[in-house]
This record gives structure tokens, sequence and C-alpha cells, in this order.
């Protein structure tokens, strides 16, 4: 009997890993195709290789900015609710070009794409088939995030909340991008970087640290298990609301990947959707960061905009999106103190 179910244990292992990596093989294919057959995409994907590129740095922690002028739909787009109604919805099938494919992913509940307007090499939207709001309340939405991090072991999967960034906050949706152009991804995997000082809660498995040391407000959490990473994420989403006075879902944006064996999720927790500094004018911005400006990489739709951001104008924006100290204070004694 052991060792018949034994058998049977390996063969399900086995059918599961089989299934992952069929998954990262079909995305690789569809990446490679839609490159390949799709003239808009391999235009624009060609276009990456001649982008500007500046550093620069907050302390230790690198940014990099990228001039990608193809970008202003996204920096410049309307979000309020009549521009919404007014527009059909860019990630619902119908509304989609003939040419973009689609694997499916999540026993149907997803559709994993390539984006025509890429940041990266290899860029992918992940949206719900069903079109449904952005939000990641339902806990089922953070268990699928890490999901789809294992199942895309060569991507960072990344959220942004609807008033932190999401270019369609009427349609749930993640996207991915290839690892190793965030920094922010490789920093803080240092183990330097996370003394017992910045660990809020933790156990043999992993941890939920807090950092400002890389010139935002972050919340990391380091899980070898996907259920606890989710268990970290609900005590941090409940600290955050009741922080914030939020009844849903706080404003944030997030990052997750795996590496390691273990599954790594970065929160980022606003107070604002857009600086202050916001607008076309000419002593205005057109930035609107998100998920991966967070991550080190700040799209920059408008040369006069690259040409002239600094690490105090980074710094400042970045201090002016993410929860001051006060609020982060609160977040934290929510987390620590309060069990409810």
């Amino acid at each position: 009997m052991g060792a018949s179910g034994s058998c049977g244990d390996e063969q399900k292992i086995s059918h599961k890993l089989e299934a992952e990596e069929t998954i990262a093989r079909q995305v690789g294919e569809l990446v490679e195709r839609q490159q390949h057959e799709w003239p808009m995409v391999r235009d624009n994907y060609a276009a990456l290789d001649r982008l500007r590129i500046r550093e620069i740095y907050l302390g230790e922690s690198l940014i990099l900015l990228q001039h990608n002028p193809e970008r202003r739909r996204s920096s410049a787009a309307h979000l309020d609710a009549a521009s919404l109604k007014a527009r059909p919805c860019f990630l619902c099938r119908e509304h989609q070009p003939a040419e973009q494919e689609m694997v499916e992913w999540g026993e149907g509940r997803y559709k994993i794409q390539v984006n025509p307007y890429p940041i990266f090499p290899k860029h992918l939207t992940i949206s719900a088939i069903e079109h449904t709001p952005q939000s990641i309340a339902d806990p089922r939405r953070v268990t699928d995030m890490l999901h789809l991090a294992h199942d895309l072991p060569d991507f960072v999967v990344f959220y942004n909340g609807p008033k932190s960034g999401a270019s369609a906050p009427d349609h749930m949706h993640f996207q991915a991008g290839a690892k190793g152009y965030m920094p922010l991804c490789a920093e803080v995997l240092m183990s330097s970087a996370w003394p017992d000082d910045y660990k809020l809660l933790s156990c043999d498995d992993g941890f939920l640290g807090f950092s400002q040391r890389f010139g935002r407000t972050l919340f990391y959490i380091n899980a070898m298990e996907p259920v606890l990473a989710e268990l970290y994420f609900a005590r941090l989403q409940l600290a955050m609301m009741q922080a914030q006075g939020e009844a849903v879902e706080p404003m944030q944006n997030l990052l997750c990947w795996c590496e390691d064996e273990a599954y790594h999720l970065l929160v980022f927790p606003r107070h604002k959707h857009r600086p202050s500094c916001y607008g076309d004018g000419g002593e205005q911005y057109l930035i609107s960061p998100a998920s991966v400006d967070m991550g080190g990489l700040w799209v920059v739709s408008e040369e006069k905009d690259f040409n002239r951001l600094n690490e105090t104008m980074v710094r400042d924006i970045y201090q002016e999106l993410c929860l001051d100290n006060a609020a982060v204070v609160k977040v934290i004694d929510h987390l620590l103190y309060n069990e409810e």
C-alpha cells in the first residue's frame, strides 16, 4: 500500500512538473511567434534595442531611466469613469486585433498575451477572461499571482492597483516582464539588506520585512511556500486597510517572482496615483509611476523629461506617492499588535 501510494504521488508530481514546463514552453513559443509574425509587435520590440537608457542612484539603489515614446499612451491615459466607459476595453477579446494570440492559464480563467507596447524584451499581459474590475481583494488573485510567478520562472509578475497605475482599471490583469531589468529585484535579494530588525514577522520558512533604504517605502515577503506568502500578504493587506481606512483594497503596486526555490513578493503602499508635477506643460513631467517604476525601471515617454530627471526629483516623487512615515507606523502597529 505504501509503495503504491508513493508511486501515485510521484506520478502527480511528474504531471504537475510537465504542466508547468508546458506553460513556460507555450509562452516562449507565443512570444517568438508574435514577434516574428505580427509586424507591429516585431517593430515595437525591435525598437527596444534603440531606446536610450540613463542611470541614477538613490544611495546604493540603481534607477534606470528608459526613454520609450511608445508608452505615452499609458502615461497620458485618461482613467476617469467617463473616459473608461467611452472607450472599448482593449483587454476583452472582441476588441483586440485579430493578430493577437493567447495562451490560456489557470483552468481557462486567464489569457496570457504578448504586450504589443513593450517595456521589456519579453513583456506579457495576463488578463482575466471575464471582464471584471481590477482588484486583488479576492484572496484567489494573489494565489494566482504567486502561481504565475512559479509557472513563468524567467519573468517578474506585477500588479498595479486600480488607483495606482493600472492602465485598464476596469479589467482584471497582471503583467510580466523578463527578469533582470528591474534593479530592485536583485537589490532586495541581498541578505545584508534584511537584518533581523527589518523583519516584522518571521518563521523558519520565511519573513515579512519592511524597508525604506532603497529610496522608497516597501514591504518584502520571502517565503518557501506560496501558502505562507499568502498568509503574510493577507495580514499586511488588513493592516494597510485598517491604517488607511480603506474598505476593500489599499492603494499599492506589487512585484512577484520565484528565485532560489523561494517566492518573493514586494508590496509598495501608495497614497497617491500621480505626482503633483504630472502634466504635459513646460515645467511638468508626463510620468505616472507604477510597479515597474517602483522596481527601479522608470519608463519616460517624453525626451525633455528623460533629460532632466535627476536623483532629487525621483526621490521626491517616490516620497510623494508612497505612504509617509506616520502612515507606515500605523500600518506596522496594526500588523504587529492587532490580531482581529
